[in-house]
């Protein structure tokens, strides 16, 4: 199975240069390294990874419907609810009801949901962000920059962002 920009489309003009194509191919082997990295700093943990990100989603974005976590999240509906279960069950979030659509329900985090993930996002962020220490710092400053400008452009392309600025 070929990466992004690469196997299989020798004859296609695509209208992207060569570099941009290799940095597309680089991002496509980099998401999921990185995604198997931080599942490696969370093996000891509380809370598997799933349950972190949806913990994540509701602290940084407050209380929401099930689709639409499922959507932030790229999962499925039904793997959703098996998250909302569970974390209900430990105390992490609970269901209300939407204040203007009597269909559906909001998911929403607890004291102690809100705390579990204040805390786990602390100690668990700075084991992730160890892998890039080895970079000298105006490295890391100017990835920054350029994941930032990533972004911004995604944003203007219409995709969601939490931070477009």
């Amino acid at each position: 199975m070929g990466a992004i920009g690469s196997g299989g489309s020798e004859g296609y003009e695509s209208g992207v240069s060569e570099m941009s194509l290799r940095l597309a191919d680089e991002f496509a082997a980099f998401g999921p390294a990185y995604t198997r990295w931080i599942r490696y700093q969370l093996r000891d943990s509380e809370v598997s990874h799933a349950r972190m990100r949806l913990l994540g989603a509701l602290r940084v974005g407050g209380p929401r419907i099930m689709s639409e976590i499922s959507e932030e999240l790229g999962v499925t509906r039904r793997n959703v609810t098996a998250l909302v279960d569970a974390l209900e069950e430990e105390g992490h979030v609970r269901r209300k009801s939407h204040p203007t659509d009597r269909r559906a329900t909001l998911i929403e985090l607890t004291d102690r949901g809100e705390e579990s993930a204040g805390r786990l996002f602390e100690e668990h962020r700075a084991a992730v962000a160890e892998v890039f220490e080895p970079l000298p710092e105006a490295d890391r400053e100017e990835l920054i920059r350029l994941l930032g400008q990533v972004r911004k452009a995604l944003h203007h392309r219409g995709i969601p962002s939490r931070n477009p600025g």
